[in-house]
């Protein structure tokens, strides 16, 4: 029960995180809800996809597209104090991260894929659906140019496959990734961590542009 209502709260923090990019780049209602939607739910409907777990959990359960509607409203209603506690939202997007690394990592071990299968269902799960926000308001995906995001959710997925070919416990195999990648992700918002970026050439500088505009 405690795991679902973190998946919960981590949904509800990824759907105001994308809805108030809606909001900052004057979307209607719709868009903004649209962004709010899929960001709280797009990485993990893509994964269910993809391994054949159909229909997505989102549809077999739709408390979880009533929090990310949530997460538009709130957007919507209260955009300055989401703004000014932005942090806060941050911080519970990290959450968010890590549950849906762990989350999608079990996912896929139940569906029989290998490591590579594994990892690469963790990042999917806890990135998807902010690459397909930012695909949506056609900007370059933030987790391929800033921040050590997709990262941490990588290292959690490969630390998790280690556990389970240890066979370990369930409850560390479940909260020791998670801890880790929170961790990871608010060792790097803390002290602004990102990876080795190439030199600036004239697309780098329209990244550039773009993340001063943001």
């Amino acid at each position: 029960m405690l795991f679902y209502l973190l998946d919960l709260f981590g949904t509800l923090a990824f759907a105001v995180s994308g809805a108030m990019l809606g909001v900052r780049r004057h979307l209607d209602i719709l868009g903004v809800l649209v962004l709010g939607i899929s960001t709280g739910v797009g990485g993990g409907m893509i994964r269910d996809l993809l391994i054949g777990a159909t229909p997505p959990v989102a549809l077999q359960d739709e408390t979880y597209l009533l929090v990310t509607l949530l997460g538009g409203v709130l957007a919507i209603a209260f955009p300055e104090p989401v703004k000014r506690y932005w942090s806060r939202v941050m911080l519970a997007d990290a959450v968010g991260l890590a549950v849906f690394t762990v989350i999608g990592a079990n996912k896929a071990a139940q569906h029989g894929l290998g490591p590579i299968g594994i990892v690469t269902m963790a990042a999917l799960t806890a990135t998807g659906g902010g690459v397909i926000r930012d695909l949506l308001v056609m900007r370059v995906p933030v987790i391929v140019r800033k921040d050590f995001y997709a990262t941490a959710a990588i290292l959690g997925g490969i630390l998790w496959w280690i556990l389970y070919e240890m066979e370990v416990a369930a409850i560390w195999q479940v909260s020791i990734p998670l801890l880790f990648t929170l961790a990871s992700r608010v060792w790097a918002m803390a002290f602004r961590v990102r990876l080795p970026r190439l030199g600036l050439h004239p697309a780098s500088k329209m990244v550039q542009q773009e993340e001063d505009d943001e």
